[in-house]
């Protein structure tokens, strides 16, 4: 049975869930919050149960990861026996420059990829990747995918992101519009098509991400032509 833990990794904070891909079930979910900050705690919730809080020190990213697991393996709230259920961690990461078209697999290389796009996402792309890392410590055999905001929007043509700027200042310093919310648009872009009963390769479609920030997407043919959010 295929278990994969999706990582959402904040800089004082870690979403996650457990998702059995067999059928796509939610087996668990919760929060780490205030890491590194006074009262640290644990929301935990196991499927068809009601919510967990476990009050947990969590100095850092490392223990943050070390509490989920130990609350997935919990014997009353866990969904697994032990980590080698857990056959791959999914990670969150905001900004792929120009670097990602699609979701990797993450090596020393990628690694440093994602480390160069710091400069494009300096309050993301840092707690992104100290998730990566403590989930490599933790599980170090276990093959890690970074999920990439970005990606999706790597098919916009240049003149929807190109800025009217000096275009020795893009080549310079990577300033143009790279669009976010990338994984939302995609998906949502994807159960239209299936409740629509139509093909996504003929649809033309906008899509709105409404959550804490917020953009909408023109798609073309399953692929983003222009986004409202830029650099």
């Amino acid at each position: 049975m295929k278990k994969v833990l999706v990582i959402n990794s904040g800089s004082s904070s870690l979403k996650f869930q457990l998702i059995d891909m067999t059928n796509e079930a939610i087996l668990a979910k919760g929060l780490c919050d205030r890491i590194g900050i006074d009262n640290s705690f644990l929301k935990y919730t196991k499927q068809g149960q009601d919510q967990t809080i476990i009050n947990i020190d969590m100095v850092d990213h490392k223990d943050a990861i070390q509490a989920t697991i130990r609350a997935l393996v919990n014997e009353k709230i866990g969904v697994i026996s032990d980590m080698s259920e857990i056959s791959a961690v999914g990670h969150r990461v905001v900004h792929g420059g120009e670097k990602f078209h699609d979701s990797v697999v993450i090596d020393d290389e990628v690694m440093k990829a994602i480390e160069e796009c710091i400069d494009l996402a300096p309050l993301h792309n840092p707690p992104n990747i100290i998730g990566i890392r403590a989930c490599k410590q933790i599980m170090p055999d276990t093959p890690m995918v970074a999920v990439f905001d970005t990606a999706f929007h790597q098919t916009l043509p240049e003149y929807a992101y190109l800025y009217a700027l000096p275009y020795d200042i893009y080549k310079k310093y990577g300033i143009r519009k790279y669009g976010f919310h990338g994984t939302s648009h995609k998906y949502v872009a994807e159960r239209a098509a299936v409740m629509l009963n139509r093909p996504l390769e003929e649809l033309k479609l906008i899509t709105s991400h409404l959550g804490n920030g917020a953009s909408i997407c023109a798609i073309k043919d399953g692929k983003s032509v222009d986004t409202s959010m830029g650099f």
